[in-house]
């Protein structure tokens, strides 16, 4: 099946994803997996020109020294982030008006968070409160879909969201939020004696925290695989049990730190750009991603909805 098949008029955006790519014979040779309900974006993903940024200093690895272990520091960074901002890239506006974006991004929500802390029917899967959001190339709206998915995590009321910026060649949540850049994770993976906690960005939206990408590094496949990786994402978890954390990986198909990630994490969130991501891109980058049992797809720059889903004029009304 190709990227012009046709898909049923019927089911959610979700649903016809999983017609569209079935993806679980690639992974298992089994049945799909249950897909949850997807988000149906009206809009495209807009165009973002992004400075780049200065190079960064060549990573030197410290050595391992061994030290007592301290209380959980308070992160030494606040950003505040401009409504506007969000609003004009299209984004999730936190305490905004309720729309059709935001809605979808509830159903999505829900089904991971189910799947992370368990409850009604569901039982937790180990490390489901780590979401690795990826695509199979650049340009699919990872990033915008990561983006969002933590801002409508962030209103939950019993979690806080941790985004980390883990697409260490090209990171952009930052410069996408109109944040400084600075030291983050890849700081924190080549230097053992640093504290990962130490760089992350408090921000004025209650409930979301960021940790940039940091240094720049040609060696950033080797720096994931090293042992280190697990000891500082089991202390960014330890250090708050309330959090959701949330990784914007590069493209499985264009950089290989993302099927090391996968190890990392209890769930992926794969973006499928509608009418564009192939059938074969789809199953090259799952398979790619096979750490992680848990696959959900995600189908993005959905143009219509057949079943005339218009989620968000609900809370316009009066009386009902």
């Amino acid at each position: 099946m190709n990227k012009h098949s046709s898909i049923k008029s019927s089911g959610s955006l979700l649903e016809r994803a999983s017609e569209l790519y079935d993806f679980g014979a690639a992974l298992r040779g089994g049945p799909a997996p249950v897909v949850p309900e997807v988000v149906e974006q009206p809009v495209a993903e807009p165009a973002i020109v992004v400075e780049p940024p200065a190079p960064a200093p060549a990573i030197q690895r410290t050595p391992s020294v061994s030290q007592p272990m301290a209380a959980r520091p308070i992160a030494s960074r606040f950003a505040e982030i401009n409504r506007e901002r969000l609003a004009a890239q299209n984004f999730i506006v936190p305490d905004g008006p309720v729309t059709g974006l935001s809605e979808e991004f509830r159903i999505v929500k829900r089904q991971l968070l189910l799947t992370a802390r368990g409850g009604k029917g569901f039982d937790a899967i180990p490390h489901g409160e780590r979401i690795l959001v990826c695509s199979a190339h650049p340009n699919e709206g990872k990033t915008y879909c990561a983006i969002n998915l933590a801002l409508s995590m962030a209103s939950e009321k019993d979690n806080r969201v941790l985004l980390v910026d883990a697409d260490f060649a090209k990171p952009s949540v930052l410069s996408t939020l109109g944040i400084e850049n600075g030291p983050g994770f890849m700081d924190a993976l080549a230097d053992d004696t640093v504290d990962a906690e130490n760089f992350i960005i408090e921000t004025d939206i209650e409930g979301l925290s960021i940790l940039p990408a940091g240094a720049r590094t040609n060696q950033d496949t080797e720096y994931l695989a090293a042992a280190r990786t697990a000891q500082i994402i089991d202390d960014l978890t330890r250090n708050d049990p309330s959090r959701i954390i949330i990784f914007d990986s590069p493209p499985a198909l264009a950089a290989s730190p993302a099927s090391v990630l996968a190890l990392h994490v209890g769930q992926v969130l794969m973006v499928v750009h509608a009418d564009e991501t192939t059938d074969s891109a789809l199953r090259d980058a799952l398979s790619l991603l096979s750490g992680c049992d848990h696959v959900q797809l995600l189908l993005n720059r959905a143009k219509f909805s057949p079943t005339g889903r218009k989620f968000g004029n609900y809370y316009g009304y009066g009386a009902s």
